[in-house]
């Protein structure tokens, strides 16, 4: 179906311009079709500068939450600091980042790993460490599942990324890395050193039960962060419409793994559902799928949780999964204990908290960390804005939607199965938000009903049997909305794809689906493989420019 459109382009600091569209040859386009409007009417973009993914909706603009889109984008632009008071401070007493950029340069996901010392403090590192149990793939407990990197003096990180390098190998498919008309392409994964020596926990005198780390038995991974935008109207989808999805992938029986146990055994599980003292529906955030709905999702979690400033909601500190493990040692730690009442005393004083001011040192220390009462650093109003902003962010729309190349790459991404996993459409429902911590937002969130939507997933786990694969190996299939203007946006010298970016290109991102016989992708990539070259061109031109 064709649409001729005529355009309203936001821009937060001016008013409302109107915009046409250019087609790859610059040609100006007034007919085009509706997959062109990857976000629908209601959320998409047609900036496609470096800025792309930092706009707002329409339906941000439309619903008069410009200026709480502007606060939530400065929050999350700028860096925490340890001080007192004002809208950027809070960050510790530990922390993963100390802004969202470091991980979400221009709102994109994180840019390719350099081989080397990990180096968290660079900017647009958005590549996390996972460290896991390999026996049950559980989280250690002596960790938090985001291991914190950087510690506020008097504290020290529960991690020395210092102590930690990635080192990138090459492996060899059963293809050869090259196609059958001689071109080649390689595929690399990257491989994390951790001593236990990196471990603060270890080096203060902590043993685990279970010998896990003194034997060094655990394993170490890399998980990318995943593009903020067009989250709003993933969150908008109905349960029901991904549920069907479960049911007739389930009822379809072509993925050689199946579906993930824990979501569906026959019918949906209990597992699958996001709850909090209610059920929610399907989750359908995270590679691991562990997210519910958007205001308790990925993004509110993570403006806690990888800083440690409080709020109203959530007045402790992230520390490790056990809960005590890194308070118990930090506060046996002299250094710690000599320096921690200029600390306390910068954040609250002891008629507030008389507890954190006594004479024993040990039990101060303690008793701050494992609070459940800390003061409040981010206000009710800044983190509705942060929300606003998550929730506003829009989509790029597709590019070059009449090039001849690009429409014959559709065609044959469809023809050799992309489009089972890579489900090109949905469309939301009445989009009713959802709250399982009915926090008291100071304002209304943009929204997005009966929107025909292209983000190119069906919000389902898969397993690829990668090389050096993901925790558990089910991973969600990623939206390639926007995916294609990474470089753009950040700089990046490379797309940065899969969840570890170590697919530097399309091509590889492909092959890789590929690289075992137990991949649910194992055909279609198969599929690909058998291509003319000027067919595997115009897949990898299609996915670029959606």
């Amino acid at each position: 179906m064709k649409r001729t459109y005529y355009l309203m382009m936001s821009v937060m600091a001016m008013g409302a311009m109107l915009v046409s569209c250019q087609g790859g040859n610059g040609q100006v386009e007034t007919d085009l079709p509706e997959w062109y409007y990857t976000g629908g009417k209601l959320g998409t973009t047609f900036n496609m500068t470096t800025t792309t993914f930092r706009q707002p909706t329409p339906a941000t603009s439309d619903a008069g939450l410009g200026v709480q889109f502007s606060q939530g984008d400065n929050i999350v632009e700028k860096d925490f600091i340890t001080a007192s008071s004002g809208r950027q401070a809070g960050l510790g007493p530990v922390y993963v980042r100390a802004s969202c950029q470091h991980c979400h340069p221009n709102y994109s996901h994180g840019t390719s790993v350099p081989a080397g010392t990990y180096d968290a403090m660079h900017q647009g590192n958005g590549t996390l460490l996972v460290v896991y149990n390999p026996a049950d793939n559980s989280y250690v407990p002596w960790l938090a599942g985001m291991p914190q990197l950087f510690g506020v003096a008097p504290f020290k990180a529960p991690l020395d990324p210092d102590k930690i390098s990635v080192t990138w190998k090459s492996v060899t498919d059963e293809h050869g890395n090259k196609f059958a008309d001689g071109e080649t392409y390689e595929l690399v994964y990257p491989e994390v050193s951790m001593p236990k020596e990196a471990v603060y926990v270890y080096n203060q005198g902590y043993r685990d039960p279970a010998g896990l780390l003194e034997s060094e038995g655990y394993v170490v991974v890399l998980e990318n962060t995943i593009g903020i935008y067009g989250t709003g109207l993933l969150d908008a989808i109905t349960d029901e419409d991904i549920i069907a999805q479960y049911q007739k992938e389930a009822a379809d029986n072509r993925l050689k793994n199946g579906l993930n146990p824990a979501f569906w055994n026959g019918s949906f599980q209990e597992s699958g559902y996001y709850k909090n003292d209610a059920q929610w529906g399907p989750k359908r955030f995270t590679y691991a799928l562990t997210r519910g709905p958007i205001l308790d999702a990925a993004g509110a979690n993570a403006i806690w949780n990888i800083t440690n400033v409080t709020r109203s909601d959530r007045k402790s500190h992230y520390l490790d999964l056990n809960g005590t493990i890194y308070a118990e040692y930090a506060s046996k730690d002299k250094a710690v204990q000599d320096g921690f009442e200029a600390y306390i005393s910068s954040k609250t004083t002891k008629e507030e908290h008389p507890e954190w001011f006594t004479d024993d040192k040990e039990k101060n220390v303690y008793d701050y960390l494992t609070s459940k009462n800390l003061p409040i650093e981010m206000t009710d109003e800044d983190y509705t804005a942060v929300m606003v902003w998550h929730r506003g962010l829009a989509v790029p729309a597709a590019r070059d939607v009449t090039d001849k190349q690009v429409l014959r790459g559709k065609e044959v991404f469809s023809q050799i199965g992309c489009d089972y996993c890579h489900r090109p459409t949905w469309t939301t429902g009445p989009d009713n938000l959802r709250d399982p911590n009915n926090f008291k937002f100071t304002a209304d969130m943009p929204r997005y009903p009966n929107q025909k939507i292209w983000p190119y997933t069906d919000m389902i786990q898969h397993k690829l049997h990668m090389a050096n694969d993901i925790r558990t190996g089910w991973c969600r299939t990623t939206p390639l909305w926007g995916r294609g203007l990474h470089k753009k946006a950040t700089g990046d010298a490379s797309e940065a794809r899969l969840h570890d970016t170590r697919a530097r290109n399309v091509i590889e991102a492909i092959m890789w689906h590929g690289y075992s016989a137990e991949s649910d992708a194992y055909y279609p990539t198969q599929q690909f493989y058998k291509l003319p070259k000027e067919d595997r061109d115009a897949v990898v031109a299609f996915i670029n420019a959606i």
